[in-house]
């Protein structure tokens, strides 16, 4: 591409393109060209604005390229506290692991090594684990976890079990097709495989949960896509993974259809806000996305 130099008239076009990727460099240097990010202006159209005050054009932006708020970093000092009442409620903390609370019962579905505020939480009814690698089930902290939490039971899939067994950690083992109640909650287990990193990696075990409370459906899918074959009132949405690409997870958001998605499984990504976006611009109708602030309470 040719390179211009600052003061410039630059084709509409162009501008455009430039548009969406709004991390520009405050200042110019020598020979860079329009594809690197260069502070752009409008000469010969009958206004000035700097394209760099995105202010005035990213309301003309297509849904795809609308920033969405960057992932906020989990208040790991932050209590959880239980709530009252019949709406299902999540809180995020972090790639897999979630709170939820149906009003009935309190629910934290896959504590793994990217998990933040493990260490407040207290009134558990279980701990639900969908498969054994350790960004969703760590192994060190989680006897701390079930020593707050007495009342738990330790509900996990088949593949966990051995890792349990050594660690002498008491445990529930629940496989998909079965049916499990929690605190007057109804929970199906769904799936059966990971999904595939490589064809030289063993596929491991893996639990879908679909937690059926009084204020809607939620369905953590853990990290596999397979559909629930019922409707879904929320749905904990896999982002990126080694096992997954954009499209299937797209795909899938499609396919569940559910009446609210909450992106999960995002921790491995700098700046998550690009697959935000494609989710929100490819959702199918009637799919309203939303992102849950980690430590937050967000009610269904």
């Amino acid at each position: 591409m040719q390179c211009f130099g600052i003061d410039i008239v630059v084709d509409v076009k162009l501008e455009m393109l430039a548009l969406p990727d709004i991390t520009h460099p405050t200042h110019a240097q020598a020979r860079q060209c329009t594809h690197d990010r260069l502070p752009l202006r409008i000469e010969n159209f009958g206004f000035r604005h700097d394209i760099d005050h995105h202010s005035r054009h990213i309301a003309r932006l297509p849904g795809l390229y609308q920033r969405v708020a960057p992932w906020p970093k989990a208040d790991a000092s932050a209590e959880v506290t239980r709530e009252e009442g019949n709406a299902v409620q999540i809180v995020h903390l972090g790639q897999s692991c979630l709170l939820v609370e149906t009003g009935a019962v309190r629910l934290l579905l896959d504590p793994g090594i990217y998990s933040s505020g493990l260490e407040q939480l207290t009134d558990l009814d279980a701990i639900l684990v969908t498969h054994q690698h350790p960004d969703h089930l760590d192994l060190d902290r989680l006897p701390a976890l079930l020593a707050a939490n007495p009342a738990a039971d330790l509900v996990v899939d088949s593949g966990s079990v051995p890792m349990l067994v050594k660690a002498g950690i008491p445990h529930r083992m629940v496989s998909p097709g079965q049916r499990l109640e929690l605190g007057g909650t109804p929970i199906e287990v769904i799936g059966g495989a990971h999904g595939v990193i490589h064809p030289d990696i063993p596929v491991v075990p893996n639990n879908g949960y679909l937690i059926d409370g009084d204020g809607g459906t939620v369905l953590h899918p853990g990290d596999s896509l397979d559909p629930p074959g019922r409707p879904v009132d929320l749905l904990l949405l896999p982002t990126v993974a080694p096992w997954l690409k954009i499209s299937e997870a797209v795909d899938y958001l499609r396919t569940v259809a559910p009446a609210l998605a909450v992106p999960i499984h995002q921790a491995i990504l700098a700046k998550p806000e690009k697959y935000y976006g494609l989710f929100r611009e490819l959702r199918p109708a009637g799919t309203d996305l939303q992102i849950a602030v980690p430590g937050e309470s967000l009610k269904l």
